[in-house]
């Protein structure tokens, strides 16, 4: 089949680009290097939108939370990731996790067998030279490519570390310690695993992190920054010794059912895959070495005897400098025929990734067919994200960020705190509302 339009990276920004365009009547070619003899630093399959980190796609309280929001909106926008994630829902309060393995199939069915799409597996190494092409390789953009978009570019990319949560084999941990609970019962109410620390514990816990054996970073990577939305736990540990008991482990609003009252902190771990039989550790990112979080991991109570499925990691990250190069439809000012999408851009978390590639897709399919799609209103969680990566005033600063009520337009008026994050969502579908009747 030929094509009216190259997608480069099959992760979940450029997954529901090419679904977008697909439904759109546009023939896509998706290249993605896994499965083609390649591989990166941090995936373990050549599946589509496989989820590299956490399971969790965050809060889908569409009244209250920004996140959720976004939720609501691209599913109004038909988008793939989110049915997908609907579909391999698992149990996790008032959040949307899902089963991560079931999840990445759907998604690698469903477009494989698209009558528009065409999955190549391959690496590229160069920026197209002609025709419309999305470049949403993500924060792992191959090395030779890399170069080639720092050539666009004419700028230096910026860069900072991410890392990824270990999981849990279900059966090894000690039930006759931990409990299931969620926070305040939220979702269904048992939708978290909690191992309780007393005061001690705890503190012997936190000097652990700090001490404990670490990766080595390379000379070139010394000076690369965390994102602050996904920082090591013994990161954490270093702030201060009460960090992370204001942090993942906090023990508010878990009744310690031996006790009757809230551990001084807790670990929580949460279902990872749809059988129950895997459970991530929920803010427990970290650049440990391998040995060294087993160890540390199973003092902490109800883990003595954890086995792990899959230890956590640390890896770089990669983003351009959007707000200077790219147009408010996402195209490279430079080579408009290119356009960017996902983490690549500079937003952060999986359903913002994913967001930016379904807006991509639809700029893409309107050029296509001669018209002009405006984007989408500040007002929404859509237009805020895109317009933190297009028009952030301090593109030298630029940082990656996930969605949240801060990069909206604040709501004119005295209103009170707690009516005002409903006060934002209730602009916003009516925002969203207008733009797709337009």
């Amino acid at each position: 089949m030929t094509h009216d339009i190259h997608i480069i990276g099959g992760g979940l920004a450029g997954s529901e680009a090419a679904w977008q365009l697909a439904e759109a009547g546009v023939r896509v070619k998706l290249s993605e290097m896994r499965g083609g003899g390649d591989m990166t630093p941090a995936h373990q399959t050549d599946g589509l939108a496989e989820l590299v980190c956490s399971n969790s796609f965050r809060s889908d309280d569409a009244e209250n939370n920004a996140v959720g929001l976004l939720h609501a909106e691209m599913r109004a926008l038909d988008s793939i990731i989110m049915s997908e994630g609907d579909r391999h829902k698992v149990p996790a309060g008032s959040a949307l996790a899902v089963d991560r393995d079931g999840f990445s199939a759907g998604v690698t069915a469903r477009l494989a067998t698209h009558p528009n799409i065409t999955i190549v597996r391959e690496r590229v190494d160069t920026l197209p030279g002609e025709g419309l092409a999305i470049v949403a390789t993500g924060p792992l953009t191959a090395p030779g490519l890399a170069t080639g978009i720092g050539a666009a570019t004419g700028s230096d990319a910026l860069a900072f570390f991410d890392a990824i949560a270990p999981i849990v084999h279900r059966d090894s941990i000690d039930m006759d310690t931990a409990w299931f609970q969620s926070r305040w019962n939220k979702g269904d109410g048992k939708d978290y695993i909690n191992c309780p620390l007393d005061k001690d514990q705890y503190h012997a816990f936190v000097q652990a992190l700090i001490d404990g054996e670490k990766t080595e970073f390379r000379e070139w990577e010394k000076d690369t920054p965390y994102f602050e939305g996904c920082m090591p736990i013994e990161v954490m540990a270093e702030r201060g010794p009460e960090t992370l008991r204001f942090g993942p482990m906090k023990g508010v609003g878990l009744d310690d059912p031996r006790t009757g009252r809230w551990p001084y902190a807790v670990v929580q771990l949460r279902q990872d895959n749809a059988s129950g039989t895997l459970w991530n550790i929920v803010g427990f990112q970290t650049k440990l070495k391998h040995a060294e979080q087993v160890r540390l991991f199973r003092t902490i109570p109800g883990l003595e005897n954890a086995e792990f499925a899959r230890l956590g990691g640390l890896h770089r990250n990669t983003f351009i400098r959007s707000p200077e190069l790219l147009d408010p439809t996402l195209r490279l000012k430079s080579r408009p025929n290119i356009r960017f999408a996902g983490q690549i851009t500079g937003c952060e978390g999986y359903v913002e990734s994913a967001s930016i590639g379904l807006l991509a897709g639809r700029f893409a399919a309107a050029e296509l067919r001669g018209e002009v799609l405006p984007p989408p209103p500040v007002e929404t969680a859509l237009g805020a994200l895109l317009h933190h990566i297009t028009g952030a005033a301090e593109a030298t600063t630029y940082q990656p960020m996930n969605v949240n009520f801060g990069l909206f337009p604040p709501i004119a008026g005295r209103t009170k705190k707690a009516d005002r994050k409903k006060m934002y969502t209730d602009r916003a579908r009516a925002a969203l509302a207008d733009w797709i009747a337009a």
